[in-house]
């Protein structure tokens, strides 16, 4: 795949079939965009040399305008090139969100992006989708210009869940209240967080429970603050493990991360190592115990938990 930054890095005039988003899950809803453009030049490859292109964005747009209400990332932008790599995409065109891309016109932003840079033949859209300076042009307006410029639109509808609208807001929403299930469902996939292992306090290791404790510069939104049924990769290796989430606040309060225990591994070295946890079930909420054996109790409780159900899997 190839991964374009800018404008001017595209020096080509190879006709594109392409869709335009945020793309910040790549989640079913995305996944329908992106498949059907990646079908969809497929389909029209015989008719001569083309490619599908997603256009997205480096930062949300809140960042910009709206800094104030800027909400974490539901996955960081490693974890959202991979996602939208596996579903076979020729290529991505990440733009700066900058405050002049904001200011543009939705015909400017047409012209110079769709038209000049990328010879869109075909631009799948989802029917929300909004374009040009403070979100003036909609699906319709896409239509006028696409006939304008000699390019199809093609708007689909939305994805559902259990009859749920999927959406960044609803993944967001469900990941809050520990339900990684939903947030799984609505995903397409296991929601993951990937950073490196550090070195922490060492208390898990004290009283028989080592936990790698991943860096706060990780990608992918913490769920609610508890303990999690999943899994730790590690180069390559698939292991057991039971994720926390939250600020230890038994022995000493920290800025809020995720450590994990992978489950039967007591000898495992994992300092520096970039691993990849991912989130299965909802085991309990994070609570302050009275005392270390009160807090190894309900850990052997919660390991049992986990296992049946990592077992079941």
């Amino acid at each position: 795949m190839i991964h374009f930054n800018s404008l001017a890095e595209i020096s080509d005039d190879v006709a594109s079939f392409v869709t335009i988003g945020k793309f910040d899950g790549i989640h079913l809803g995305h996944q329908k965009l992106i498949s059907k453009v990646v079908e969809s030049q497929q389909q029209a490859a015989a008719g001569g040399a083309s490619r599908s292109v997603v256009v997205t964005f480096d930062r949300h747009p809140d960042a910009v305008l709206k800094p104030d209400q800027l909400r974490l990332p539901l996955i960081g932008p490693g974890q959202k090139l991979r996602a939208i790599e596996q579903l076979g995409v020729d290529a991505v065109l990440t733009l700066p969100f900058t405050a002049e891309l904001a200011a543009q016109t939705g015909e400017e932003f047409v012209e110079q992006v769709l038209v000049e840079a990328l010879h869109a033949k075909h631009v799948v859209v989802g029917p929300d989708f909004r374009f040009g300076h403070a979100g003036a042009g909609d699906t319709a307006k896409l239509i006028e210009l696409g006939q304008k410029h000699g390019f199809v639109v093609e708007v689909l509808e939305p994805v559902e869940f259990n009859g749920e609208k999927i959406s960044t807001s609803a993944i967001r929403d469900a990941l809050d209240r520990g339900d990684v299930k939903t947030a799984n469902g609505m995903f397409g996939r296991v929601h993951t967080t990937v950073g490196a292992v550090e070195h922490g306090l060492k208390i898990g290791r004290t009283i028989g429970f080592p936990t790698a404790n991943i860096s706060r510069s990780a990608e992918g939104y913490l769920p609610l603050d508890g303990v999690y049924a999943g899994w730790l990769i590690a180069d390559g290796v698939r292991y057991p493990a039971a994720h926390s989430v939250g600020v230890n606040a038994t022995f000493q309060e920290v800025p809020r991360l995720v450590e994990s225990h992978v489950i039967g591994f007591t000898q495992l070295d994992l300092y520096d190592k970039v691993v990849t946890l991912e989130y299965i079930d909802f085991i309990r909420t994070s609570a302050k115990f009275n005392g270390v054996d009160e807090l190894v109790a309900e850990i052997h409780r919660d390991l049992e938990k986990i296992t049946r159900i990592l077992e079941a899997k």
